[in-house]
């Protein structure tokens, strides 16, 4: 029986690896070895850019709803209105705070009037 060889197969594997690196400089896109080794870092950095994103987000969220909270009632601090926040039994997460300071100013401006008397 003739010794079955692995070309096809191989071939497909490879060409994946390739096209996932299209776009990369120098050999990186087209030699193997080195598109093999590039795929794999560049699928690192994006596993980890997925996380940091969230982080960024999150951070761009607090950013604006100290803003928004300042222009409401300047001797109030973001913390403090989390605080208040929690205390009322808001259960409203920063993005959708950071969407109502934004959109609906009036609704956010109760908020932050609920979060300052369950501080007092």
């Amino acid at each position: 029986m003739a010794r079955s060889r692995n070309k096809v197969p191989a071939h497909a594997r490879h060409k994946k690896i390739i096209k996932a690196a299209k776009g990369f400089q120098g050999r990186r896109k087209n030699t193997f070895s080195n598109a093999s080794a590039a795929v794999w870092q560049a699928g690192q950095y994006a596993y980890v850019g997925r996380k940091k994103k969230k982080r960024t987000f999150r951070s761009l969220w607090i950013q604006r709803i100290n803003a928004a909270v300042r222009e409401v009632d300047e001797n109030l601090t973001y913390s403090r209105f989390i605080d208040g926040v929690t205390k009322a039994g808001i259960e409203v997460d920063r993005k959708m705070l950071s969407e109502l300071a934004i959109n609906e100013p009036a609704a956010f401006k109760d908020i932050v009037e609920q979060a300052r008397g369950a501080l007092a």
